[in-house]
């Protein structure tokens, strides 16, 4: 009766019914129920950050699905403000920006997911999409043209290798998964805890430097690639770059040293790899920039020194 539905009205039975809805496809009332819970939330004040997080991120999923962008893009950086780096709000951001062509925007938000949990598949798919539409967007520069992207704390990042699994912090970003709607947005979850993954990364880049060392840049691509699709590490893009600068795509090159230099910012290989691919592409201001950082860190690198004098010859 009535007065049943009255006792009812918690939060976390508004927030139970407006997944109901959502699951049945009944996003307005959805959207609707998690308003009325996010209302109660706020009398209970700034206690609540992860409840109330969780909840705009589910209405934020309401609104994506209803193609209220705006509406969808305000509520997850609302989530993030209170609960820095969840994953939901991230993506459901990134795909709202990526409707309203606001593709830096997107990407950033792709690249910060992976950042807290590399097995993702669809931020690795939105990162994709996001870079194929910045180079048409931008040209070759288009990075230049980005927002910075933030450092996730290791506190906030999916660390599935190693003891600390089971430690404080390690499942901040998974505990605040149960029961939201829209969990096709992120597949990533049920993977299986990868020291595994790890592993089997290595022996992939182990079998691309056998490759390397027989010259077969190709088929070490292909390694390469498996291997950072489990685990992002800073040595197989710049091998990768290396194999990519053999087989004159230098765009790759750059893409791949950009990564490395993302996980390590004074890499000496990413940086004269870097600087190769961009002379190579003749845009000599950013390769002469790249090695100038370079002998920041080493000043008496011979091949930087002698590659800075082609390019003031240009």
């Amino acid at each position: 009766g009535a007065a049943s539905g009255a006792m009812e009205a918690s939060p976390s039975a508004l927030r139970r019914a407006g997944n109901e809805e959502f699951r049945r496809g009944q996003y307005g009332p959805a959207a609707e129920l998690y308003t009325r819970a996010l209302e109660l939330l706020e009398a209970a004040g700034e206690a609540a950050a992860e409840e109330r997080s969780v909840l705009l991120a589910n209405r934020a999923a309401c609104y994506l699905k209803d193609g209220a962008c705006s509406l969808c893009v305000a509520d997850c950086s609302t989530a993030l403000e209170l609960v820095p780096f969840g994953v939901k709000p991230l993506l459901r951001r990134a795909a709202a920006c990526e409707a309203l062509e606001k593709y830096r925007l997107a990407y950033v938000d792709y690249k910060t997911v992976l950042q807290v949990d590399c097995t993702i598949q669809a931020a690795h798919d939105g990162v994709n999409r996001m870079t194929k539409a910045l180079l048409e967007k931008d040209g070759v520069n288009w990075r230049q043209k980005l927002p910075p992207i933030p450092t996730v704390p290791a506190a906030a990042q999916t660390r599935w290798s190693g003891p600390s699994a089971g430690g404080p912090g390690a499942n901040t970003s998974v505990t605040a998964l149960r029961g939201e709607p829209g969990e096709s947005m992120a597949l990533g979850w049920a993977q299986s805890p990868a020291a595994t993954g790890t592993q089997r990364a290595r022996t992939l880049k182990e079998e691309g430097n056998e490759l390397v060392k027989k010259g077969n840049h190709k088929k070490a691509v292909e390694k390469y690639s498996e291997s950072l699709k489990l685990n992002q590490e800073c040595a197989t893009y710049t091998n990768r770059a290396l194999c990519y600068l053999s087989l004159k795509q230098y765009k790759e090159a750059v893409q791949d040293c950009t990564e490395a230099l993302r996980l390590d910012p004074k890499n000496i290989k990413a940086l004269y790899r870097r600087a190769q691919a961009l002379k190579e592409l003749k845009d000599y201001k950013s390769s002469i920039a790249d090695i100038k950082s370079l002998l920041k860190t080493e000043p008496k690198n011979t091949a930087a020194l002698r590659l800075l004098q082609e390019l003031n010859r240009t």
